[in-house]
C-alpha cells in the first residue's frame, strides 16, 4: 500500500458513499479511439516517478496489443479517491481501476467491480496474498505486489550518535523510545531519534502483540486500553524528546515520505511500507535500512503481516471487460511490465515476474526483498479486506491521536470516542 497519506475525511467518505450508491445509467469507459482502436481508461495514483514508469509499461502493451489504446487517468493521492468515486456516481467508472484494500470492499459491496476469476492468470501467486482480493467468493481485484509496514533506520544516524543499531529480533517499545531519545540527545536536537506515525497498521501490529484484532468482523477489535498503551508509546517519544512535540509532528505528518525527517536528513527512525524504502533513499541521500518492529513486553508475536500494496480491479460496467483483463494480466504477469515497474507497486505479487527482474531491482528493493525473505516466517497471514467504510480509518485515527498529544483529550476520553466514531463509519 502506498501508505502514510491521508484516507478521506469522514464527511467525504459519506459523499462518496452516497454517490456512488446514487449511481445509476449503464456503462462505462471503453469506446474508440479516432484512430478506430479500441480505448481503454486505466486509474492510478502516485508520484512523478510512478507515472513515468506507468506510461513506459503502456507503451509496451500497445505495443504488443496495436488494437487498443490506454489512456491513462493518474492523479495525486490526495484526490483519487474524490475524483474516482465521483467517475463511478456518474456511471463514467474507468475500465481498470487501481485500489487499496481499504477501499476494496467500498467498491465490492455496490456492485462496481467485475469479477475476474478465470480472465487474469493467478497460477503464479501465492494463494493467501490472492484471497486478499476476493469478496464474496467472487476474485475483484488482483494484488500488484506485497509488502509489509515496518521501522526504518539511517544505521549513518544511529552511528553518528554513538548509539549501536538495535538487534530487532528481540527489541522492545521501552527501548525503542529510549534509542529514540539518545540520538536527539546525542546530536544536540539536530537529528530526532524518530517520527510519529498514525497509520492503522502500526496500531494493527501492536494490537496483534496485545491479542487483539484491528477489526472483529463490522467493529473495532481493539481494546480501549490498548490503544490507551499505543498513545503512551507516542507521549513518551515527546516527553523525551526522541520525537519532535505535537505541533510539528502534525506538521509532518501531513506531508508525503518525501518530506519526513528521514528524507530530510533529520531523523534517523520512522515507519513505513516496506515499498517506500527505495523512495526514502533516494530523498535522502543515504543508506537506509529496515527493521522488524519493537514487540511489546511478554508478546508471543511480532503483530507484522504482510499486505498488498495495491490492486487492479475492472469495472463491472465496461463495455471493454475483455480487454480489461488483458491489460491487468500484462500488467502483473508479463516480465516486461515488471522489469519497467520493478518494486514501485511493491516486490511483484508473481513469482514468475519477481524471478525475471529480481537481479534487476536497485540495491535498495533488493534489501526490501532480503527483508521480507528473511521475516517471511514470523509474518501473519495476509488480512482479508477490512469492512467499507475502513478508508475513514487513518483519518480518523490521526485526528484523536493528535487530540492526545495535544492535550486537548484525555486518552480515556479520545480511546472511547475513536472507537465509537469508527464503529460508526464502518457500520454504516
Amino acid at each position: 500500500m502506498s501508505s502514510g497519506k491521508k484516507m478521506w475525511s469522514a464527511a467525504l467518505l459519506a459523499t462518496a458513499v452516497l454517490a456512488v450508491t446514487a449511481a445509476c445509467g449503464s456503462g462505462s469507459g471503453g469506446g474508440e479511439s479516432a484512430d478506430g482502436k479500441i480505448k481503454l481508461r486505466f486509474s492510478y495514483w502516485g508520484s512523478d516517478a510512478r507515472q513515468k514508469m506507468t506510461e513506459e509499461a503502456i507503451k509496451k502493451f500497445e505495443a504488443k496489443n496495436p488494437n487498443i489504446d490506454v489512456e491513462g487517468e493518474f492523479s495525486d493521492f490526495a484526490a483519487y479517491y474524490e475524483t474516482l468515486s465521483t467517475k463511478v456516481a456518474a456511471s463514467d467508472a474507468p475500465d481498470v481501476i487501481t485500489l487499496e484494500i481499504r477501499g476494496l470492499r467500498e467498491y465490492a459491496d455496490r456492485g462496481t467491480l467485475a469479477d475476474l476469476a478465470s480472465k487474469v492468470n493467478t497460477a503464479d501467486i501465492d494463494a493467501k496474498v490472492l484471497g486478499t482480493g476476493a469478496i464474496d467468493g467472487k476474485q475483484l481485484a488482483i494484488p500488484t505486489g506485497v509488502n509489509a509496514f515496518s521501522l526504518v533506520v539511517s544505521p549513518t544516524e544511529v552511528e553518528a550518535a554513538g548509539q549501536k543499531l538495535p538487534d530487532d529480533t528481540k527489541w522492545t517499545w521501552e527501548e525503542y523510545i529510549d534509542l529514540a531519545a539518545k540520538i536527539t540527545d546525542k546530536s544536540g536536537g539536530k537529528i530526532y531519534g524518530t517520527q510519529q506515525s498514525f497509520n492503522p497498521a502500526f496500531l494493527q501490529i501492536f494490537a496483534a502483540q496485545k491479542g487483539e484484532p484491528f477489526y472483529n468482523g463490522n467493529k473495532i477489535g481493539v481494546s480501549p486500553q490498548t490503544i490507551k498503551d499505543w498513545w503512551n508509546i507516542h507521549l513518551n517519544l515527546i516527553k523525551t524528546k526522541g520525537s519532535p512535540d505535537a505541533a510539528k509532528t502534525a506538521e509532518i505528518g501531513a506531508q508525503s515520505v518525501d518530506q519526513s525527517l528521514l528524507a530530510t536528513g533529520t531523523g534517523a527512525m520512522g515507519m513505513w511500507w516496506s515499498n517506500q524504502l527505495g523512495g526514502i533513499n533516494k530523498a535522502s541521500g543515504k543508506e537506509v535500512d529496515l527493521l522488524r518492529m519493537p514487540k511489546a513486553e511478554g508478546a508471543t508475536t511480532s503483530g507484522m503481516f504482510l499486505q498488498p500494496a495495491m490492486f487492479y480491479t475492472a469495472s463491472s460496467k465496461s463495455e471493454r471487460a475483455a480487454e480489461a483483463a488483458k491489460f491487468i494480466d500484462f500488467m502483473v504477469n508479463d516480465p516486461e511490465a515488471g522489469q519497467i515497474v520493478l518494486s514501485d507497486r511493491g516486490l511483484p505479487a508473481s513469482s514468475k515476474v519477481l524471478a525475471a527482474v529480481k537481479d534487476k531491482l536497485p540495491a535498495t528493493d533488493k534489501k526490501t526483498l532480503d527483508f521480507l525473505d528473511k521475516v517471511k516466517s514470523e509474518l501473519a497471514d495476509p488480512p482479508a479486506a477490512p469492512p467499507k467504510g475502513a478508508s475513514a480509518m487513518e483519518d480518523i485515527l490521526t485526528r484523536y491521536s493528535e487530540e492526545v498529544l495535544f492535550g486537548r483529550m484525555t486518552p480515556d476520553d479520545a480511546a472511547q470516542k475513536f472507537i465509537t466514531e469508527a464503529n460508526a463509519s464502518i457500520a454504516g
